[in-house]
């Protein structure tokens, strides 16, 4: 799971398709560690140099002030894009960091259906709050959204 944090966003004069070293805060914002990311914690990331743009999960390391780069989208067709040293990098939160694929009932705009089984008492929503109890076995179908506190 990838570390979340609020408003980390830095320069990095980098160039080239590696590990990226962190400069700055950009105006307005805090730097990773400021933002609460510790040394070797993994974050979402996104960079933008101009045109081009980068959605990938990193590992931050505080010495050197790095981030390692894992694309899985880019304007580079889903690899690494070709920094030239004026982009910016962001820490970002993805539909799966909030919504785990294992803890989604509705996958894809598609109905699905699951089976549970409750370990604990759970309060669920749908249409209004409901409690399961602990030991039943709990079946979500035709598409319905659910979630469980």
């Amino acid at each position: 799971m990838t570390t979340l944090v609020n408003r980390a966003k830095m320069t990095t004069a980098t160039t080239g398709t590696g590990t990226i070293t962190l400069g700055s805060a950009s105006l307005g914002y805090q730097t990773f560690a400021a933002a609460g990311v510790l040394d070797g914690e993994t974050v979402r990331y996104v960079i933008e140099e101009v045109n081009n743009w980068e959605i990938g999960v990193g590992t931050y390391t505080s010495s050197g002030t790095t981030l390692t780069r894992t694309p899985s989208e880019s304007s580079s067709g889903g690899s690494a894009i070709t920094l030239t040293g004026s982009a910016v990098v962001y820490v970002v939160a993805a539909a799966q960091d909030i919504f785990p694929a294992n803890d989604m009932f509705y996958e894809n705009n598609q109905s699905v259906t699951k089976n549970y089984t409750i370990a604990s008492t759970k309060n669920a929503m749908s249409a209004g709050p409901v409690t399961v109890n602990a030991g039943v076995t709990v079946t979500i179908s035709s598409g319905a959204r659910w979630v469980v506190l």
